[in-house]
């Protein structure tokens, strides 16, 4: 399944900016399968501005395994700790729900300072790829009944979340704001899902900022409230269904402007085409659901998901529509034969790769693993000669196949089998003394020594992480009952400093004392500008720097680069760099217009300027950007990926600057009309 995470990103964080991953035992070309604290990745699923998806595995005592998803939260939006607060509150409200219609959320927390969600595996196909699959098989329409099961799915998730309450009796009011065709997901049973809650809004958020002028959600099905700007409740998601119910029962997009300007005027200012208009077949007495459901005041619309369901399921009785899950499930495998077979096999190997890495890791870190009810840490359900095994079948099925990337699978599965033999020669060369040691371990008391560290740090105030988990205290700090007799992963963190490491053994004779000094974190940062012939000089954080190439720059911190050149407009770029990163930025630098030249009355020194006085009264700016996204910032300060829409600003000039997410950055200066509202779109 195609999980992908909702764009445009939120934040500048891009698919480049991967940072450090923890340490993990990692195979193949891309580094899968590897470890990700109780769960092992099998294969990468999508990249999007916020986070990875990943496909993984967990797995438990006496052979529990659980296939999920892992959405792991990009490096670089770890130092956004407003952006990690709304992400696990909101992630902690979609954990809350539980419905056969919407993905469920299993785990939210961190490793090795990654923060992740483990959320339900939905093996299915999101409806743009249902719909792309049935132009390349023919398909010309969209079956009625199976639209409407679609529909009816969404309603009936949509309308849980919606009336979901607090223990207390009180009102989550719970709003999805992104549902489109990316995020309803038609699984291979002929069930329907919705996924990513992950921005969905609650009354229950922490200091959310409701004038942010931030959009989120796909352009394409927002209500005219959500694309203006406006609080929203329920029934946006109800128009937006609506959207996607017109444009599965008549084959057409509803809005589709040549940009997002034009998309949005659409929504909010024009007049919106009928079914029958489109199709002259169109059932009459389904066209006034739609249309309600796409009422521009939302006071006309269905006021909850609930009854637009009601409507819906009136319309299939009346009409004897054959709405089946078994059918949905028949025309999914239809669609999908030979992508399901591929599935299989890849999944089939990934999961053979995990289980090796599993067996590795409970080997070499025997104290990590699960832990039964008798407190004892369980062993791995798989023995050494069933794994060989395993690898031996899978090499000589892998002969038969002609994919180079399954190949490579086999390949990276075989090297691992080679380990494995040798791991297994070790094992029996030291048989007797494991014996012993076996022997000795079942004879000790249930109760296990425990050991105290004591750690500093200079600069004191780290953050402290021991086996990838982070405390609650920071140095300098004793930390008590720690596992004796094992190697400690003891890292140290604090912002703008590299991290420092140490592996303690810790005995019952006393507490160990560790004293780390921490480096300041060092990003090297290359700036090229253009165009040829400009003369660049550049201002790091307030202060005048030498470039283009500029060193000794703190890890781990935002930083804002201007740079100005004679007869340029002046552009800013903010970035952030990890401890010993070559950062590398582009600035594309503009002609300044002649209107924004010196005045020659300034050549007479002792004469005084007058500031051109600002109109009074606030008025709103719209900023767009074609060809692309970029982060806007106004007067300096973030306001979000494009679109942004709706954004409140005192009347008169204002400086807007977008940054794409390779660094390249192009400014503008906009007037702001009072009680009116300005546009202005970037070109990338």
């Amino acid at each position: 399944m195609s999980q992908v995470p909702s764009s445009p990103p939120a934040l500048a964080a891009t698919p480049q900016h991967a940072g450090a991953a923890p340490a993990t035992d990692a195979l193949g070309m891309d580094g899968m399968p590897s470890r990700f604290g109780k769960y092992t990745l099998i294969r990468k699923l999508a990249t999007g501005g916020m986070a990875e998806l990943f496909l993984a595995i967990q797995k438990s005592v006496a052979g529990f395994e659980k296939l999920l998803v892992i959405k792991r939260i990009l490096p670089a939006m770890n130092q956004d700790r407003a952006f990690i607060e709304m992400l696990l509150h909101e992630a902690r409200i979609a954990a809350t729900l539980s419905h056969p219609n919407i993905v469920q959320i299993f785990d939210v927390g961190q490793y090795d300072g990654q923060y992740f969600i483990a959320m339900e595996h939905v093996h299915g196909e999101d409806l743009r790829s249902i719909v792309r699959q049935m132009k390349k098989k023919e398909v010309l329409e969209f079956p009625l009944e199976h639209a409407l099961a679609i529909v009816l799915g969404m309603c009936a998730g949509l309308s849980y979340a919606h009336e979901k309450h607090e223990l207390d009796g009180s009102a989550l009011n719970i709003v999805h704001r992104d549902i489109s065709p990316q995020n309803v997901v038609v699984t291979f049973t002929g069930d329907v899902k919705i996924v990513d809650f992950g921005i969905a809004k609650s009354d229950t958020r922490i200091g959310e900022q409701t004038k942010s002028g931030k959009l989120k959600g796909k352009v394409p099905y927002m209500s005219p409230e959500q694309a203006r700007g406006e609080s929203i409740d329920a029934r946006s998601d109800v128009f937006s269904t609506g959207v996607m119910l017109f444009e599965l029962t008549t084959g057409k997009r509803l809005f589709k402007g040549t940009s997002e300007y034009e998309t949005l005027r659409l929504i909010c200012e024009r007049e919106y085409p009928r079914p029958s208009d489109i199709r002259s077949d169109y059932p009459p007495d389904l066209e006034p659901i739609v249309m309600r459901a796409l009422a521009k005041d939302a006071n006309d619309r269905y006021q909850s998901a609930r009854e637009m369901q009601a409507d819906l399921e009136d319309f299939v009785r009346r009409h004897q529509i054959a709405v089946s899950h078994i059918a949905l499930n028949q025309f999914m495998q239809g669609l999908f034969e030979d992508k399901l077979a591929m599935q299989k096999e890849a999944l089939l190997q990934g999961k053979q790769l995990a289980d090796i890495i599993e067996m590795q890791h409970q080997m070499s870190s025997p104290d990590v693993g699960d832990v039964d009810a008798s407190g004892r840490h369980a062993t791995s359900t798989q023995s050494m000669p069933a794994a060989a095994r395993t690898v031996t079948d899978m090499s000589t099925a892998a002969h038969r196949k002609k994919s180079g990337l399954v190949m490579g699978i086999v390949a990276g599965v075989v090297g691992l089998a080679a380990m494995a033999g040798v791991i297994g020669y070790m094992l029996v060369k030291n048989k007797a003394d494991s014996a012993a040691r076996s022997a000795a371990s079942l004879s000790e008391p249930a109760a296990a020594v425990k050991g105290s560290l004591s750690l500093e740090s200079d600069p004191p105030g780290a953050s402290i992480w021991i086996n990838g988990d982070l405390r609650a205290e920071v140095t300098p700090a004793t930390i008590a009952q720690l596992p004796t007799g094992v190697a400690l992963d003891v890292k140290l963190t604090l912002d703008g400093f590299e991290h420092a490491r140490e592996q303690v053994t810790l005995d019952a004779k006393g507490p160990a004392h560790v004293k780390l000094d921490l480096k300041k974190g060092a990003v090297v940062v290359e700036v090229k500008v253009g165009p040829e012939g400009a003369a660049p000089t550049f201002v790091l954080d307030g202060k005048p720097v030498t470039g283009p190439r500029i060193e000794a720059v703190t890890s781990g911190v935002s930083h804002k680069l201007v740079v100005t050149s004679p007869g340029f407009t002046e552009q800013t770029v903010t970035f952030t760099g990890n401890a010993m990163e070559t950062k590398r930025l582009e600035v594309s630098l503009e002609k300044t217009p002649d209107k924004h030249m010196a005045n020659p009355a300034r050549a007479n020194a002792g004469s005084a300027t007058t500031a051109t006085p600002q109109p009074a009264g606030a008025g709103k700016l719209n900023v767009g950007a074609s060809g692309g996204w970029c982060n806007v910032a106004v007067d300096g300060t973030a306001r979000g990926a494009t679109p942004v829409a709706g954004l409140e600003l005192s009347a008169g000039t204002h400086r807007v600057t977008c940054t794409t997410a390779e660094g390249k950055a192009q400014s503008a200066t906009v007037t702001v009309p009072a009680d009116g509202t300005a546009r202005y779109k970037f070109t990338l």
